[in-house]
Parts: structure tokens; sequence; C-alpha cells
């Protein structure tokens, strides 16, 4: 399950050329020219960069237009709008405009800087890399190039590529601040977050008014804690941040941190700013209503919206029936969701209408769209309620708020009922695996004591194609793990519900195999990297009926939690 994280690195990316664009070409646009066209393109261009600056980008965008207009042949004027458009989030237009710049003024090397930042920020890492290339090739001086070069290396898992780069860049500007904070950046992908605070600190030695470098050891400390000097850390960013962008990430990070210390009155508020417009990972409804704001329900319409990844979804369903108590009678509740959690969900809340929602793309957003919902009074977003109904421990019901099948239940009960001892289910990893992410799961390599604890049968809960991880376990330890046939456990998540509910305990990474299995009443003990934002500040997950957190003293140190796992699950079995 996504349960989101805090981004390494304030912007999702690297660091343009904006800056640097910027005051070239207003120095360049206040110039004498005899040319009556140039001279009102420049006019337009200047006005274009005073309003960027104050962060209005639709009336920079607007100048901009105005400028290429008076100057078709203006590149500078097609690189503004650009910035501009890229602000607006219009990114597919503002590589458009970049492109044309760059037909315009191929020597202009800020350009490739800033094509290849808007390619990253696309998830066109391939265009990225050439450009970053390019610009080093061109400004080999400059740190802004290695900076996003390593950074892309990092974010396609080629670590030790991106180690070089930025180890070399700083063998050669060593008073570099950027380029410490950016070796340290991929020594936390490393999971090496001792060693990633100590090239922070030393990019906060070099300057300590850095707020990117402030961030990321904010970051590093929310994995690892103290979360109280996490979150000075990111106080500290949010003191120094002029950027948009960087103020929202690290806002949203703040927030994160203060949901994981149990204040959950402010992190949810504050957790709101995923939906801005800017932030990295905001999803646009397209609906025609607005977003709820916590204003009354009763009696009104109400369109709730799965977000984020799918246990999230899940885990965030902990809120509906006091959404649906707060509509009422004389309301509408609508729910869309993935389409294979409608069965569940149309089981456990009777009086609502669920349907399914469809993905699609634009500007390299995510859209959710809901054809089938009509014009309801407002548009809820799943997490949205959190900052209204779930303030403190106390608002969390301690139950299950998801009912199973209960024929299929009662079947995989009487299937596991021929195996001995308790019937554990098990996952061990998300399905989507990459450089961000992999740090968070262990390999069923790491399983080999939980595996061997006697008086156990373990019940595969793990979704995708795991057939060749099932038959590793076999091979090293000896382990059988039994699988339910025909049931396919990434698309059939109503049987798979009801296999979790059909089992004594579940032992999860967070997944939404351990989302299923404690929406539904089943125990989860969650195996963790590191203690995560929804513990809510305690050891276990409130929003289940029954749960437990089991993470290892030092981040991702998998031998040593593994061995207390299994002892608490040997006595669970001699129980």
């Amino acid at each position: 399950m996504a349960a989101e994280r805090a981004e390494n690195g304030a912007n999702a990316t690297g660091i343009g050329a904006k800056a640097a664009f910027l005051a070239r070409a207003e120095h360049d646009s206040a110039r004498d020219v005899a040319d009556a066209a140039r001279r009102l393109c420049h006019k337009h261009l200047r006005k274009a960069i005073h309003a960027f600056r104050r962060n209005d980008y639709g009336k920079a965008a607007v100048l901009s237009v105005d400028a290429t207009e008076a100057d078709p042949r203006c590149g500078q004027a097609y690189h503004m709008l650009a910035l501009s458009l890229e602000n607006l989030g219009e990114m597919a237009k503002a590589i458009t405009m970049y492109e044309q710049a760059l037909a315009l003024d191929p020597g202009d090397t800020d350009l490739y800087l800033n094509l290849g930042l808007a390619a990253w920020r696309m998830g066109l890492n391939p265009v990225a890399e050439k450009f970053f290339r390019v610009y080093c090739e061109m400004e080999p001086g400059q740190p802004m190039g290695w900076n996003n070069l390593a950074g892309v290396l990092r974010d396609t898992s080629r670590f030790d590529e991106a180690i070089e780069v930025a180890r070399t860049a700083i063998m050669r500007m060593p008073e570099q601040p950027l380029l410490w904070n950016t070796l340290g950046t991929i020594l936390v992908e490393l999971s090496d977050f001792a060693q990633a605070a100590v090239f922070y600190r030393e990019a906060l030695r070099l300057d300590p008014k850095f707020a990117r470098a402030w961030h990321n050891l904010g970051y590093g400390l929310h994995h690892t804690g103290p979360l109280d000097e996490a979150l000075d850390a990111y106080d500290h960013a949010l003191s120094l941040e002029a950027e948009p962008r960087d103020r929202i990430e690290t806002s949203h990070a703040r927030a994160l941190c203060l949901i994981a210390m149990g204040r959950l009155a402010e992190g949810f508020a504050g957790y709101e700013v995923r939906h801005h417009h800017q932030h990295r990972a905001s999803t646009l409804y397209g609906i025609d209503a607005p977003l709820w704001k916590g204003e009354a329900l009763a009696g009104r319409t109400v369109l709730v919206i799965g977000e984020q990844g799918l246990g999230d979804e899940i885990m965030f369903a902990n809120t509906l029936s006091d959404v649906a108590a707060a509509i009422g009678p004389t309301g509408r509740l609508k729910v869309a969701v993935d389409d294979r959690l409608i069965p569940l969900f149309a089981r456990s809340l009777p009086n609502a209408e669920i349907g399914n929602y469809f993905n699609a793309s634009h500007n390299a957003r995510d859209v959710r769209l809901v054809p089938w919902a009509g014009k309801p009074d407002f548009v809820m977003p799943l997490g949205s309620a959190l900052a209204h109904l779930r303030t403190s421990l106390d608002d969390f019901p301690g139950k299950a708020f998801l009912t199973p099948d209960p024929q299929r239940t009662s079947e995989f009960r009487a299937a596991l009922a021929r195996h001995p001892g308790l019937r554990i289910g098990i996952c061990w990893r998300s399905m989507l695996i990459n450089a961000q992410r992999q740090k968070y799961f262990s390999a069923i390599d790491a399983w080999k004591d939980v595996l061997a604890v006697p008086g156990v049968t373990f019940v595969n809960l793990q979704y995708g194609d795991a057939q060749a991880e099932i038959a590793r376990a076999k091979a090293l330890f000896g382990a059988d793990i039994v699988q339910m046939d025909g049931l396919d456990l990434k698309n059939d998540l109503d049987g798979a519900a009801a296999l979790s509910a059909a089992c004594d305990l579940v032992i999860s990474a967070p997944t939404a195999a351990a989302a299923l299995a404690g929406a539904v009443g089943t125990e989860v003990w969650f195996l963790t990297a590191g203690p995560v934002w929804p513990q809510l500040g305690t050891d276990r997950y409130p929003w289940y009926r029954a749960s437990k957190v089991f993470s290892p003293a030092a981040f991702g140190d998998w031998a040593e939690v593994m061995p207390r796992l299994a002892a608490a699950l040997g006595e669970r079995a001699a129980a």
C-alpha cells in the first residue's frame, strides 16, 4: 500500500536553471534595440519575468505569449512561456515551448537543463538523462547538471553510476553544497541514512540556508528518528524555501511527520496539501463538483473517491461508516473505488451506491473520472475525511469495517482445516518495487526463521507473480506455503479478503494484503523496515481491530527483526 511517504529531495526531481535564465533574460531584454517588434517583445518579457517572480504564473504565461507574438523569433520568450506553463502544471505544452525555444536558440545551455527537468518530472528518464549529459558537456563547471544527472541515475536504480557522477563532481567542486546534498539522496535510497546525514550536514555547513538539505535531513530522520528532530529540520526548510513547489513538498512531509508523532489533528489538516496542483503526486478529479472542505453533510449527495494506492483505499475506508452516518437517511453516499473492490465495498455499505473510477492522465498527472456519479454536492477524496473524523486515537473504532463473503470465507476455512496448526497468511512485499520503494520490503530469503516455526501452516497472500519466490523458499528452507487453487490474489480481491478472514493471523509487509486482512477483522502483524506514519505514534495500526508492528532497531535490518518475529510467532503457536 502506498501510505504516502515524504519525498527524498523536496522537489521530486532536481534543479532547473530558472534563476540563471531569468537574470540573463531580464538583462538582455533591458538592452536598447532598433527593431520595434523586438522592443515590444522585450517589454512583455520583462513584465512576464516580474510576474513569474511573484509566483503569478498565469499572468507570466499571458505576457510571454504576448512576447512571442510581438517577435516570433525570440527564443527567450518561448523559454519564459515554457517555464510559466510548467509551473501551471501544463507539462506537455511546456515541453512543446521548450522545443520551440531550442530550435530558435540552440546555444542557450539553460534550455537543456530545463528541458531535462521537465522530461524527468514527466517520468521520461532516458530523455532527461540525454539532456543533462548535453548540459554537463556544455557547462562542466556548473553543479546543477551533475546534480540532475546523478539524480536521474539514482531514480533508475543505477546507484553505482549515480555515486560516481556525484563523487567526481564533488572532487571538482568541493565547495558546492548542492553536490553533497545529492550524494546524500543517493545513499538514502540505499538505506544508508547515517552516512547520508553526514553529507547533508556538510551541505548545511557550506550553506546553512540551503532549504533542500534541511528537507532531506528531515527525510532521513523521518525514517530513523528522532521524529522531533525531523520536524525541526522540516521547519527549518519551510523558513527558508521560496520555491512554491518545494514548500508544498516540505509541507506534505511535515504533515506525515506530525501524524507519525501522533499529532493527528494538526497532521491530518496539513496532509490536505497533497491536493495542491503543484504537489508531485496530486490527483485531478474530473467531476463537476467542489472538493469537500468540512461542510455539513446531512442530506447532501457526496461522492467519495478512493485515492493513492490500493492499500490506502482500503485503509482510509475506516471512515466510510462515519461519513454515511453524517450524510444520514435523506442524503446519498456514492463511493468510487478500484473495480476489484466493488463487491467487498457493496457488501459492507449496503445503503451506498458503489461503482468504479476510471484512470486517465493529463500533463503527467493522474486523473480520476467517475462518469456514473452525476453531479454530487461534494467530491471527497477518501483520505480527506481524516482531518475531520480522526483527530485523535479515540476516534478510531477498533473494529472490522469491511465484510468478507461469508460463503467463500467458510469454504476457505474448511480448506485450511485440512492443514495442521495455526493458519498464518503471509505477504512479504509490494507488487510495485522501484528505486524509491525497494528499501521498505524484505526478500523471501529473509524469512528463514519465520518459516521454520513449528506448529504453523503458512498461507500465501502474496499477490502478483510469486511462484519463483515460493519455490525458492521451498528449496532454501524446505518451507511449504499453501496456495488456494484458482484464486487470483491480484484481481479477485473479494476472494483474497475471504481467505484473509479464514486465517488465524496475517503477517505482512505494509501492503494491500495487510490492509484487506485488517479491514475484515483478522489480526495483522505488520513487518516494516522502520516506523511508519499509519502507526499514528503507536506500536500498532489503530485503523484495524487487532494489530502489532515488528520493525528493526536499525532501518531495514531484517536480520535483527526476523528472529524476534519468529519467537513471537512460536509463542503464539505453542499457546
